[in-house]
C-alpha cells in the first residue's frame, strides 16, 4: 500500500507564493491518481488538483485556476504550486491517491491518504 507525506505548508502573507509537497512511500506507477485536497476550520474537504499519472492530465479546481498548478516528478512527488494567496486559502491541506487511470477532485473515491500539512495566510 502506498503511503503520502506533505510538507512545505507555513506561514505566508497575502499575495505570496507557496510550494508545497507529498512524497509517496514508493514509486508511483501510471494506474494511480493523486489529488490535493485542503480543508479549512468548519468547511467540508474540498477538491484542489488532480493529476492521472497514465494520461499526465491535471484537474484544477475552478475557483483555483491560474492561481495553483499540480505536477509530479514522475517517481515519488506531487507538488501543489500556489500563487497569489488569499486568506481563505488558509487551510490543512491533504495529498491522496487511489488507483485509477483517471483522476477526480471528489475525496469520497481517493483511498490513501497522507495526514496534511498546515497552511495559514496572514492579512
Amino acid at each position: 500500500e502506498v503511503h503520502f507525506v506533505e510538507s512545505g505548508g507555513g506561514l505566508v502573507q497575502a499575495g505570496g507564493s507557496l510550494n508545497v509537497s507529498c512524497e509517496a512511500s514508493e514509486f508511483i506507477s501510471d494506474d494511480y491518481a493523486i489529488a490535493w485536497f485542503r480543508q479549512a476550520p468548519g468547511k467540508e474537504r474540498e477538491g484542489v488538483a488532480c493529476i492521472s499519472m497514465y494520461t499526465s492530465r491535471t484537474l484544477t479546481a475552478e475557483s483555483m485556476k491560474g492561481r495553483f498548478t499540480i505536477s509530479s516528478d514522475y517517481d515519488k512527488k506531487i507538488y501543489l504550486h500556489m500563487n497569489s494567496l488569499k486568506p481563505e486559502d488558509t487551510a490543512i491541506y491533504y495529498c491522496a491517491g487511489m488507483t485509477s487511470t483517471r483522476c477526480s477532485l471528489s475525496a469520497a473515491v481517493y483511498t490513501n491518504w497522507g495526514p496534511g500539512t498546515q497552511v495559514t495566510l496572514l492579512s
